[in-house]
């Protein structure tokens, strides 16, 4: 233990210079996100050159080259232990128009700096930083502007643990353009129109008769005209978007050309002039960019999921635990991502929980989800075992190639506690050692 500290203890206290300025100006560094200025810090100090410090940059990169997949809405609580370089990175996809919002709550509330960043992972694979938490760890609200892949990357300062809750949801980047209780939408995007000679571009919107029509942003009435199809309509230009929103099929226009309007603000009466003039009485939405009109369904769309609530039991977060039978490892928290199958008394280190799945990280690095109720405690051991000559070397990972943290005796009494491959973990007198071969 004392060589540890000794190892440890210079890069401790430099560490804790670089924590002792975050409440300072920094006016070394360009406008940066907080991870990339911290990492700035650990290249101005020199940290970066030292084990825990290098180990921490590789680290943010290696967890993104390796993020799991998740579906959203997503929930997981999980613990970052100060004694690793660990972080998270998750990838999801999300629709053009939808509002991403990312929160992450830290126990206790004074604990380390979690950096949160979000990216986009467009097709052509230039990867680009979107969003990021602040130093407050504020929650992330981005409106989704391509449909596509997104990541998520949350990693802690050095040395400093904390207990942390993620939660990742989405709704719509507008409000609704009617004040209709039930907002019932009656025919969606694609449906077919005119003996399906065209597609519905659009959304209809069923209501009350010259009931009000409400800009959904803050923005300019851009047109009030007429035409055949959709007759009267009025098209709004949200402020600092590329889009415009059409609403057709008023009874009445309210909103005038060039007239600035806030969300809420009453820019028509719902009928059904124009082709609706057969039908009952709602509102036809729609949204039309440079390249033509989109879905506008997820800009507006009333319905909120929630979250699974987490089953998993919370205290074997950052334990090691076996499985207590052959299982499956899942590349997402879902059956169907399978990854590979574990034998019966599989080693895995528990990194978070969500839904009913741990996180968990095997002896090889492979992260993946696994069920909490496939798990067991490996304070019971397996087996006691006589050490053979072949199995005098204690090895840090189940790898022949690592480091040796000593030597047994032959015949010496081990417990055996967990396998991986051709290797087992043991301890002696309850006290874990590491890894034998078989």
């Amino acid at each position: 233990m004392n060589r540890l500290l000794d190892r440890i203890l210079p890069f401790i206290l430099l560490t804790s210079m670089i924590l002792s300025c975050k409440s300072g100006t920094v006016n070394l560094f360009k406008a940066a996100s907080p991870h990339e200025q911290y990492l700035r810090k650990l290249e101005t100090s020199g940290l970066n050159k030292t084990a825990m410090g290098s180990a921490w940059i590789k680290t943010a990169t290696l967890s993104m080259e390796k993020a799991l997949n998740i579906n959203i809405p997503y929930l997981e609580t999980g613990y970052f232990a100060s004694d690793r370089t660990p972080a998270a990175a998750y990838k999801f996809t999300a629709t053009k128009g939808q509002k991403i919002n990312i929160s992450i709550t830290k126990k206790p509330t004074n604990a380390a700096m979690l950096y949160l960043d979000l990216w986009h992972l467009p097709a052509d694979g230039k990867i680009r930083m979107v969003a990021s938490a602040d130093t407050l760890n504020n929650p992330i609200q981005y409106d989704i502007e391509a449909s596509g892949n997104y990541l998520i990357r949350l990693q802690p300062e050095l040395l400093q643990s904390v207990q942390y809750t993620l939660e990742i949801t989405s709704g719509p980047s507008l409000a609704f353009p009617t004040q209709s209780k039930s907002k019932n939408i009656g025919s969606f995007w694609g449906d077919g129109r005119d003996n399906n000679a065209r597609k519905h571009e659009g959304v209809d919107i069923f209501g009350t008769f010259r009931s009000p029509v409400l800009a959904i942003a803050e923005g300019t009435i851009t047109r009030v005209n007429e035409n055949n199809l959709g007759g009267k309509v009025v098209w709004l230009r949200p402020k600092g978007k590329d889009y415009t929103l059409y609403y057709a099929h008023l009874d009445e226009q309210i909103a005038m050309q060039g007239q600035e309007v806030k969300t809420g603000d009453t820019i028509g009466l719902m009928g059904n002039t124009g082709n609706a003039r057969n039908t009952p009485t709602h509102l036809h939405f729609g949204i039309y960019a440079s390249d033509g009109a989109t879905n506008p369904l997820p800009f507006i769309d009333p319905v909120k999921k929630t979250p699974q609530k987490i089953i998993a039991p919370l205290n074997s977060l950052n334990e090691n635990l076996r499985t207590s039978k052959a299982v499956k490892f899942y590349r997402a928290p879902s059956p169907a991502a399978l990854a590979e199958n574990l034998d019966a008394a599989t080693l895995l280190n528990i990194q978070s929980a969500t839904g009913h799945f741990y996180k968990a990280e095997l002896p090889d690095g492979k992260t993946g989800f696994v069920p909490s109720a496939a798990l067991s405690k490996i304070n019971k051991p397996l087996k006691k075992i006589k050490v053979n000559l072949a199995q005098q070397m204690v090895y840090d990972q189940p790898d022949s190639a690592a480091a040796v943290k000593k030597t047994l005796a032959a015949g010496q009494l081990v417990n055996v506690l967990g396998n991986f491959g051709n290797y087992q973990f043991i301890s002696e007198d309850q006290v874990p050692l590491g890894w034998i071969v078989k």
